[in-house]
């Protein structure tokens, strides 16, 4: 995921809060742009790529829509096992974050039913004065079937 501006607005902060269950006021919060921004809501940058494999678009199945009932969306190979976050500095409403993304590690793990393939994909989130402001890590795995052994 590159996204060239995500501007994070109170609007958008608060119906985040809102969508994963925090109340809309707190304490030392005047207005919703006070509000502290959740961890995960950096996640929401994805809405401001356009070519985000889950996002509609006009003229394109989606992920969900009648069309494509399946579970993995074309163009994703495997399944999402993990996330996390490390924040260099807190996010805070009135910022416009960029991001830049590249390839982490990756390992396997083989068993009798076959090999996972795990790897990372890193999403820096970047101010507009080139400050790091937090580092996602996301562990994709893919399972490699175990060959069939003749009877």
């Amino acid at each position: 995921m590159t996204v060239e501006r995500f501007p994070v607005e109170a609007g958008h902060v608060l119906m985040f809060r809102r969508a994963v269950g925090h109340r809309d006021t707190e304490r030392g919060a005047d207005t919703s742009a006070d509000l502290p921004v959740p961890p995960t809501f950096v996640q929401a940058a994805v809405q401001f790529d356009p070519e985000y494999v889950l996002r509609p678009a006009p003229g394109r199945t989606w992920h969900g829509s009648a069309d494509d009932p399946g579970f993995i969306p074309s163009g994703v190979d495997g399944l999402h096992a993990e996330q996390h976050y490390e924040f260099h500095q807190p996010v805070r409403v009135g910022m416009v974050l960029h991001t830049t993304e590249r390839e982490g590690r990756t390992w396997q793990k083989s068993g009798r039913s076959g090999t996972l393939h795990f790897s990372e994909q890193i999403v820096d989130y970047i101010d507009d004065s080139g400050t790091l402001i937090v580092t996602a890590t996301s562990v994709g795995v893919r399972r490699e079937p175990a060959a069939e052994v003749p009877r």
